[in-house]
């Protein structure tokens, strides 16, 4: 039996206003509240809407996160947002690496590893994005590009760093796409990190680390997903827009 408490996010992307926001947490919150103490879980809303989202889930057992944070303190860096900007509001985690800023704002490991730890030392819990594409998978590259991103992105980690910080892997090819990674093909990548930070922290430290998955999960496949050894909870896009669907996801997901 799984040691480890699930952890279930949503990542709503450019979705939600700031109104739109108020809205639907003040329903989820209510809907949410039997599973407290059950499972950890959090949203991670748009910048515009965090406020927001701090001040109404503030006291429940959903926890706010951002969807990216800078690597650096403070200065001339027009559209980004600091940690310590985070922290004032009340978010407490912060994704980084997330496969839609490595492929479209070009994030390479090196700096996906700045900004997990800039949101360490600031006091934010990074959840740490790793996957391979479909071309890497059908080209049997999954095992090298996985190693790859996870010794990059993680690079420098104390022990104590790695214990607080989560990692999801995301198979590019089924985010948004309907397409999900079969439980076992899931579970055999997520065997494969934990086999990885075992040979960097050890067993007692990687048995510890919260490792989810994340990749077109819903309702009627958490489930099984989350039965897996090595899966510790989702990140999840699409079905993390609705309050019944998200309720539903985590329902199912600790049966």
């Amino acid at each position: 039996m799984k040691k480890r408490m699930l952890f279930i996010a949503g990542n709503w992307k450019m979705n939600k206003t700031s109104s739109e926001a108020e809205k639907f947490l003040v329903d989820l919150k209510s809907k949410l509240a039997p599973f407290c103490g059950k499972l950890n879980l959090a949203v991670c809303p748009a910048f515009t809407a965090l406020e927001t989202s701090t001040r109404i889930l503030h006291g429940s057992n959903i926890g706010v996160g951002s969807q990216d944070i800078s690597a650096k303190d403070s200065g001339a860096f027009t559209g980004e947002v600091s940690a310590k900007m985070l922290l004032d509001i009340g978010v407490r985690y912060a994704i980084v690496g997330h496969s839609e800023r490595r492929q479209y704002h070009a994030e390479s490991d090196a700096y996906v590893n700045s900004k997990a730890k800039k949101a360490l030392s600031s006091g934010l819990i990074p959840i740490v994005c790793i996957g391979e594409t479909l071309q890497e998978r059908e080209a049997g590259k999954t095992s090298n590009v996985i190693t790859t991103q996870v010794k990059g992105s993680l690079a420098g980690l104390t022990d104590d760093e790695m214990l607080k910080t989560v990692i999801a892997y995301e198979p590019v090819w089924a985010i948004g796409t309907g397409k999900t990674a079969t439980p076992a093909q899931a579970q055999e990548v997520h065997a494969l990190i934990r086999k990885l930070l075992t040979e960097a922290y050890g067993e007692a430290v990687a048995e510890k680390v919260i490792i989810q998955y994340g990749g077109s999960v819903k309702a009627d496949n958490s489930q099984e997903l989350m039965s897996q050894k090595d899966i510790d909870g989702a990140l999840v896009g699409g079905a993390s827009l609705e309050v019944e669907g998200f309720y539903n996801l985590v329902a199912n997901a600790i049966k």
